[in-house]
């Protein structure tokens, strides 16, 4: 994406007057949350475009030189050699199962998401990036808000422990490899679930994608409740995220 094309969204998102995604307020279990997380993310966007309209020279759109967020426990680094390649962030549902037993908690049975290409965000304006997920979250639909950005990818599992991700012209399955708790100030779900963990991700062996490692950060929503008390076998808890991709200059060796 060119900076002047990313500068005409943002302008777009601030001036025009679209047609909004669905959300009811009166449906949310602390519209105060709500409304601050849409106007911390407009104000945001304001001052950027404002930036952004007097620059002499705009900057270049260089998403390796992005930088990835941290959380006070932080996950372990990219493993050497690696670069970030793609920044998008995923708006859907985290997807779980119930027993017989209501006491029991929920079991995780993956996820489901569009993918929406944030790079040059991320390298351009990464305070905006951080907002995206908590403003995303908060509206009835798998599309990203209150943004101009269209899907370009998707997120769901091949299985119960490979989570898949298509980028819109690549495609890598991974596992699990490290995960922690999302910050204690991570946006809550529209009922007030909390963020899910953020997560390590590692290509599984074989894989012939340039990804190598992927990271879910900057969390909203997600979470379950703690027993199954009152839901059904199969139920979604609304949530959106930032994903980090980076790429190795070779596959991994069991591929070859």
């Amino acid at each position: 994406m060119r900076f002047s094309v990313l500068v005409c969204s943002l302008v777009g998102v601030a001036s025009a007057a679209p047609t909004f995604p669905d959300f009811n307020l009166k449906s949310i279990l602390n519209p105060d949350n709500t409304l601050e997380a849409l106007s911390d993310y407009f104000n945001t966007l304001a001052t950027r475009v404002q930036l952004a309209k007097v620059l002499a020279d705009p900057p270049t759109c260089d998403v390796s030189k992005a930088k990835i967020p941290t959380a006070p426990e932080p996950l372990p680094s990219p493993s050497e050699g690696l670069t970030v390649s793609h920044v998008f962030v995923g708006r859907g549902t985290q997807n779980y199962t119930c027993g017989e037993d209501p006491s029991e908690a929920p079991k995780a049975a993956g996820a489901l998401a569009q993918l929406f290409d944030v790079g040059c965000i991320a390298a351009l304006y990464p305070d905006l990036l951080e907002r995206l997920p908590s403003m995303a979250v908060r509206f009835n639909s798998t599309e990203l808000g209150a943004s101009p950005l269209t899907s370009t990818g998707i997120h769901y599992f091949t299985d119960a422990t490979t989570p898949y991700f298509d980028l819109g012209g690549e495609e890598v399955h991974c596992k699990k490899t490290d995960d922690t708790a999302a910050p204690s100030t991570a946006a809550v779900g529209q009922k007030g679930e909390k963020a899910v963990a953020w997560l390590k991700l590692d290509a599984v062996p074989g894989d012939s994608s340039r990804i190598r490692e992927v990271y879910r950060v900057d969390t909203a929503g997600g979470s379950p409740p703690a027993t199954c008390e009152g839901m059904g076998k199969t139920f979604e808890v609304q949530y959106a995220t930032s994903y980090w991709f980076f790429d190795g200059d070779e596959v991994d060796k069991d591929s070859e």
